[in-house]
């Protein structure tokens, strides 16, 4: 019996970001993902739990894990991230480019 090796992650990728539309979905996403991405780091940074910060904040770890989570596009209002920003004793720096 023969098995098929199946695509990684990667290979799928490179091969959905062919599609023209499924590339501007993507490009659209990446700075949202980009945010979510150093949230989760200055926090692990910083030693802080998502508990800890929900407690900083005033909301629910659940809401935590949804805000940093790469597995939905929530988009997170200005004032949550810089009330997240705070609760780690940093600030927002938001600008164009």
């Amino acid at each position: 019996m023969q098995t098929t090796k199946r695509p990684s992650f990667s290979d799928f990728r490179k091969k959905a970001l062919q599609n023209e539309e499924v590339r501007k979905e993507y490009d659209a996403l990446k700075p949202l993902f980009a945010i979510k991405k150093e949230l989760v780091a200055a926090r692990i940074a910083k030693g802080f739990t998502q508990d800890e910060i929900a407690k900083k904040i005033g909301t629910s770890k659940s809401n935590i894990s949804r805000l940093e989570s790469l597995n939905n596009t929530y988009m997170p209002n200005l004032a949550t991230l810089v009330k997240y920003a705070e609760a780690l004793g940093m600030r927002l720096d938001i600008g164009l480019r």
